[in-house]
């Protein structure tokens, strides 16, 4: 099964939570995984640090109605509204979720902190403050993701293929390869369609390909084509991280 962020795992399986979808508690148990424990800090309402399904019982409160997943870096903070102090805070950890929905405008953003606990496991505390709710068409629509990703993936192939990847990196141009495959869609829980499992299996293995653009290729490779691979590499990441938040953000898109 392919690895999600804990951002989107949180905004997706917390937004169904939020839309009546599913029940507190198994949402709680997809959002932790392999974790040892998930606790929330800085929520209105909340007496110090609380449970997650206390933490969207409080958004629920408010009439929240889902949560959207951004997964930013230096220089694209799309998925993102501020105020300054959250976007710097999301930017840093990679990734972060925004409450969305509630009628006087109120939103709230959550980023993770992972806390390695030794033996005992790890602890992933999410600190609260408040956000600027994200617009809608802020960011592609999963229609847009799709082929925004279908186009990055053809480019980054050619290119790949056109500088002999197979010779000198056979894991990646093996890893490229796999992506022709349907594969296995992550579980997202209820409220998903067909395509937002399929481009979310294909994004979360296309971000895992590009993170390989950061690794030595070794000595036989001039920089010359080093710079070409991390160009290329780059494009597809940052396709694969507008897919993934589409297709997390899918049931919060307006229809009709």
């Amino acid at each position: 099964m392919l690895e999600l962020p804990r951002s989107a795992r949180l905004a997706a399986w917390g937004g169904a939570v939020l839309r009546g979808e599913v029940s507190p508690d198994d949402a709680v148990d997809a959002v932790v995984g392999e974790d040892t424990r998930h606790v929330v800090l800085g929520l209105p309402g909340a007496d110090g640090e609380v449970g997650l399904a206390l933490a969207l019982g409080l958004l629920r409160v408010e009439r929240a109605t889902g949560l959207t997943l951004a997964l930013p870096v230096p220089g694209d903070p799309r998925g993102l509204a501020g105020p300054p102090a959250f976007t710097a805070a999301a930017v840093e950890a990679g990734e972060a979720v925004v409450s969305a929905g509630s009628p006087d405008g109120t939103a709230h953003g959550l980023v993770p902190e992972v806390l390695a606990l030794g033996s005992s496991g790890t602890l992933v505390r999410w600190h609260a403050q408040p956000a600027r709710p994200v617009p809608f068409g802020s960011a592609p629509s999963l229609r847009e993701a799709d082929a925004e990703l279908t186009v990055a993936l053809r480019e980054a192939t050619e290119e790949l293929v056109r500088l002999d990847v197979a010779r000198w990196r056979p894991e990646l141009a093996e890893a490229l390869a796999q992506l022709r495959g349907n594969g296995q869609a992550d579980p997202l829980g209820p409220g998903y369609s067909q395509r937002a499992r399929r481009v979310l299996a294909t994004a979360s293995r296309v971000a895992a390909i590009a993170r390989l653009a950061g690794e030595e290729p070794g000595a036989a490779v001039s920089a010359g084509q080093i710079g070409m691979r991390s160009a290329a590499l780059g494009r597809l990441a940052a396709a694969g991280r507008r897919a993934v938040a589409a297709a997390v953000n899918s049931p919060l898109e307006p229809t009709g």
